[in-house]
């Protein structure tokens, strides 16, 4: 058993690697399998050698000035991976190396022939000495007489490919897993049937490396006719990875757009089936002086939208579209005002400290027979976590890498409903039997504390919990949740940030609360619109300072809520 208190990080690692060889064990070359079988086989202190080197910024290590408590003796450590030649003592290595092992005070005294003045930066330094000392030598030709060595760890693609297949992608790197305390935090403990893994085939692996190191070299201002051109050779036949690379073509559109190669950015919209990415080809035609293409898709779109928010912009560009090819008597632009809503306007005595206006509001409404709470996204979101709880933790291909996810990986994605669909029914149908009440309090009090995307264990307590059901008919929950299917990345926000109980009468209304000066955003007026249309009580309140209060911004919003 390894000691937590020093080797939890080499505890996490072996785990992580045990986890890759049981579910992939058939995906892996020769050269990952040796890893995994070799790695075992080495003494206590080379393998925490190794994933502290992992651990770092590398390469390249100076060995003498690597210093571990728990590695009384860090050259022995090393010797066993030198034979294995996961470390090289004797391989080239670049000026530029060199200068990132050493401190400037090193490299003046290293190159004290060369003439360098102390006044230098190591960079001005680099670029002095580059013209004189190109091409690659081994440590002991640049450091003729040193008592140490420089290692390179050599395994590091091995080790980036067995990364990615355990997290799921490239962006979480091997200290936010073997640094953690895992007993921090529980997860949900998902089957993972065979089915259930996210590749089925060495070439989703390779795959989804390419889109990965594609998106990469995007973020790092790679050009993108180039990464267009990349992204076309990802195609792959599996779904999820296809709707990955769907993603990255709209990334890159968006890339083109900024740099206004607008050619570009349209052949990337139109290879991309992600949501948003006909809108972006909409903008780009008529950007780009093209409204009749434009208006043959934004007419296209209309007949079919994606989602109300797509709905939404179309009833504001199409107005545009309509004026600039004369056809504008045939289309009225749309007005952005509020929906037709209850309204309450409140004057309040402007507070002397920053608080949140809704704060203010809630204390000034709340009562013991008609208590308010202040819950913004978190209590619909709660709510429908806990009733579908089996579909959001379904075992999809895709879905779940490894056991300490907090949620399905595949949540943002367009298909995450569509693949659950009966799952999410058999949730649902609960709402019609009254068995909702049942299976809510239930997982409240089983799941408490486990991770979820959805369910703020903070933020909503027993009292909260047994007052929603019990004065929000299970009609309009079905309502909301299926308005939160429909489009769970842009549904998840703009709830409003109220509610208020009257428990003897078992009834509620929802407020979306407005400082002075404060409108309504497009997500809250499209929850709004909802509300009304559904027959859900819901209003907007909005609020004014007293006479002689001069509002101060600071006081006008609340604290970031949640998403």
């Amino acid at each position: 058993m390894l000691e937590p208190h020093r080797n939890y990080y080499l505890h996490n690692f072996q785990r992580a690697l045990a986890w890759v060889g049981g579910r992939y064990g058939g995906l892996l070359d020769a050269a990952e399998q040796g890893f995994l079988a070799g790695f075992a086989q080495l003494p206590m202190a080379s393998q925490a050698l190794l994933v502290r080197l992992l651990l770092r910024r590398g390469p390249w290590f100076l060995e003498h000035k690597l210093a571990y408590a728990e590695i009384p003796d860090v050259r022995s450590a090393a010797q066993p991976l030198l034979a294995l030649g996961w470390l090289d003592a004797g391989r080239p290595l670049r000026l530029e190396d060199l200068f990132v092992l050493h401190t400037k005070a090193e490299l003046l005294a290293l190159f004290a022939t060369a003439g360098l003045h102390g006044g230098l930066r190591k960079a001005h330094m680099l670029q002095a000495l580059g013209g004189t000392h190109a091409g690659e030598r081994t440590y002991a030709e640049w450091h003729p007489g040193a008592a140490h060595a420089a290692w390179c760890v050599t395994v590091g693609d091995v080790c980036e490919r067995l990364r990615m297949m355990f997290f799921g992608n490239l962006r979480q790197g091997w200290s936010e897993f073997v640094l953690a305390d895992l007993g921090v935090f529980r997860y949900e403990p998902v089957p993972f049937p065979a089915e259930a893994r996210a590749f089925a085939s060495r070439a989703d692996v390779d795959d989804f490396l390419a889109i990965a190191r594609c998106r990469q070299a995007l973020d790092d201002g790679g050009e993108p006719a180039q990464l267009l051109q990349a992204a076309a050779t990802c195609a792959s036949a599996n779904p999820w990875l296809e709707l990955r690379r769907a993603k990255l073509l709209l990334r890159i559109g968006q890339a083109c757009e900024r740099a206004q190669q607008w050619a570009l950015a349209e052949q990337a919209y139109a290879q991309s089936r992600y949501p948003g990415a006909r809108h972006r080809r909409m903008r780009v035609c008529e950007r780009s002086g093209r409204p009749a293409d434009a208006w043959a898709l934004a007419q296209a779109a209309q007949a079919a939208p994606e989602s109300e928010e797509e709905r939404q912009r179309l009833a504001r560009m199409l107005p545009r579209l309509a004026r600039q090819l004369g056809l504008a008597s045939g289309v009225r632009p749309a007005r952005r005002s509020s929906p037709p809503l209850a309204r309450a306007d409140l004057q309040l005595e402007r507070p002397t400290a920053p608080v949140a206006v809704e704060s203010l509001v809630r204390a000034h409404w709340h009562r013991a027979a008609a208590p308010v709470f202040y819950v913004e996204n978190t209590l619909f979101n709660t709510l429908f976590g806990l009733l579908c709880w089996p579909a959001i933790f379904a075992p999809l291909p895709g879905a779940f890498f490894h056991p300490f996810q907090s949620g399905p990986a595949d949540l943002r994605s367009p298909d995450f409903v569509p693949r659950r669909a009966h799952a999410f029914a058999a949730c649902l149908a609960l709402l019609d039997t009254g068995e909702h009440h049942a299976a809510i309090r239930q997982r409240f009090a089983e799941k408490h504390g486990v991770q979820s995307p959805f369910v703020f264990w903070g933020a909503v307590t027993h009292e909260l919990l047994d007052l929603a059901l019990a004065c929000i008919p299970a009609a309009h929950l079905r309502r909301i949740f299926e308005r939160l299917l429909r489009d769970l990345p842009g549904n998840r926000t703009g709830l409003p940030d109220l509610v208020r109980f009257w428990p003897a009468e078992q009834r509620y209304e929802l407020v979306e609360v407005k400082g002075p000066g404060d409108q309504l955003q497009d997500n809250q007026i499209r929850w709004l619109e909802f509300f009304h249309a559904e027959g859900i009580p819901a209003s907007v309140c909005h609020v004014q300072w007293q006479a002689g209060d001069a509002a101060r911004p600071e006081f006008l919003h609340a604290a970031q809520g949640a998403a």
